[in-house]
């Protein structure tokens, strides 16, 4: 709807950009009136990541907008050369969300948010082009504003197999990355620009739209009925804290979705800030040749099962069966995440060394997280990994490894002590007990250090730390080759 053109502000001396309603449109008032209301928003607006307006004017019958001008390529243009690398989407995410925190915040919703909007300069993403924005509504957004309401108008972006549209009308946006909200005609509010903002991360991942098809009907009911290919199926090693954050953005329901791009930002500095995974260097083998009783050597798949006191009953329904991985392998202790569809297990192929992998409810394969000859002892509420460095056997989980911590969003194990076996964390993922696993002298320690029980002549397993956080109840066994009992200490 408009042509942009480099010119020179002879006042102050400074190229600057002239947007001008061509006079063939000039007469549509509806036009005409985005035209002007487009200018409204973007002064209201005063932010390093936002393109800054100058000045604002109509001579000889043209209204025009003279703005920053700005040197570099659109993310479009970008992503025609493919994916970005992690390192460039995390800036570019963290970019973006402060340039939609100030809009919101000032009442603005900007309902066109797309690769093409988003200019990548020197200086960083600058996010242009407001002409579809429109006042929050209060009952999201506790912010006041009086920028107006906004008219639909149709334009036309960059070609593309399938020419990105806005529609005019009740669907305002271009369709590739409307929320389902706008595609109904309901009312679109802050966290509309939130499922656009997860699109357009899901796009930098992977290089291509989480929503397509051979036209505008067939995206439209792609975003309102289907979920896009997992990312981690496109890209296998996106971490998996980025994954859920694009998903949690792509939710149908706008109540389902994080809630502020302040909140999207502060999860992608958190994954940005992490230390990078490095993979850990093969130990060597432990000699315990004795394989635990209750450890299955066979090909298994993790189980997904909803279980209920329902079960109980004769009338109770049947459990809900998931297949998470189809691959067969050597499996053991599986641990839920604190998102509850994201599963950590470790796992051994035929002719490799254990490792640590991570599986999504409903993906058909596990991803690696990075995490050679080690074994995952438990994850914390925090999605913090404890880790046992060193078996060359899944099954000798109580090798006495080194203890290691890591983000399940990666970044390089931090080790804790020596020769463990089993570990916990505590409720609040502040705590460790752990089974030192030192011959003639089993230990369980909380912290690492300090001695609750110690076992001369057997060995000890399993702690597992209370609800509350105050007990820990541990498997004793005062002879190596004995039964042994459940104890519990405080």
């Amino acid at each position: 709807m408009g042509e942009v053109y480099r010119g020179k502000d002879t006042r102050l001396d400074r190229i600057v950009a002239i947007k001008i309603l061509p006079q063939n449109l000039s007469t549509n008032a509806d036009l005409k009136q985005r035209f002007d209301r487009e200018a409204r928003a973007i002064s209201a607006l005063n932010h390093p990541r936002i393109c800054t307006l100058h000045d604002v004017g109509h001579q000889d019958g043209i209204d025009f907008l003279v703005m920053e001008y700005l040197e570099g390529e659109t993310l479009a243009q970008r992503l025609r050369r493919g994916p970005v690398p992690l390192k460039e989407v995390l800036k570019i995410g963290i970019e973006v969300c402060e340039a939609l925190d100030v809009a919101h915040r000032a009442g603005i919703i900007h309902r066109d948010l797309k690769p093409g909007n988003i200019m990548l300069t020197a200086n960083g993403a600058k996010l242009m082009d407001f002409g579809l924005a429109k006042a929050a509504s209060a009952s999201v957004h506790s912010a006041t504003s009086s920028a107006p309401l906004l008219s639909a108008a149709q334009t036309i972006s960059e070609a593309s197999p399938i020419s990105p549209l806005t529609v005019a009308g009740t669907m305002i946006g271009t369709i590739q990355y409307m929320a389902p909200e706008q595609i109904e005609g309901r009312e679109a509010d802050v966290r509309s620009d939130l499922f656009a903002l997860g699109a357009v991360l899901y796009e930098m991942v992977t290089g291509v739209r989480p929503f397509e098809g051979k036209s505008q009907i067939s995206v439209a009911s792609a975003i309102l009925e289907k979920d896009p290919d997992p990312v981690s199926k496109r890209q296998p090693l996106t971490p998996p804290a980025l994954e859920h954050v694009i998903n949690a953005c792509l939710e149908k329901k706008p109540d389902d979705r994080l809630q502020s791009a302040r909140d999207v930002r502060l999860e992608l500095k958190w994954i940005a800030e992490a230390p990078p995974p490095v993979s850990l260097p093969a130990a060597s083998a432990k000699t315990r040749s004795s394989v635990l009783p209750w450890a299955v050597a066979a090909a298994a798949v993790l189980l997904s099962v909803a279980v209920a006191v329902a079960l109980l009953t004769s009338n109770a329904p049947q459990p809900k069966y998931h297949m998470v991985t189809f691959r067969e392998g050597t499996l053991q202790n599986a641990r839920f995440t604190q998102d509850g569809k994201t599963i950590v297990y470790s796992g051994q192929w035929e002719g490799g060394s254990p490792e640590i992998s991570v599986a999504r409810v409903g993906n058909p394969e596990s991803r690696p997280l990075g995490l050679s000859s080690a074994t995952l002892a438990a994850v914390s509420p925090s999605d913090e990994l404890a880790i046992i460095e060193g078996c060359e056997n899944v099954f000798l989980v109580d090798c006495g490894g080194t203890l290691g911590t890591v983000s399940l969003s990666g970044g390089a194990p931090r080790s804790v002590t020596g020769n463990v076996a089993y570990a916990d964390w505590s409720p609040d993922s502040k705590q460790l007990a752990i089974v030192v696993d030192n011959p003639n002298d089993a230990r369980l320690e909380s912290p690492p250090g300090h001695v609750l029980y110690r076992q001369n002549s057997g060995w000890l397993g399993h702690p597992r730390f209370s609800p509350d956080g105050t007990l820990i109840a541990f498997e004793n066994h005062p002879v190596d080759s004995d039964d042994g009992t459940i104890d519990v200490v405080d």
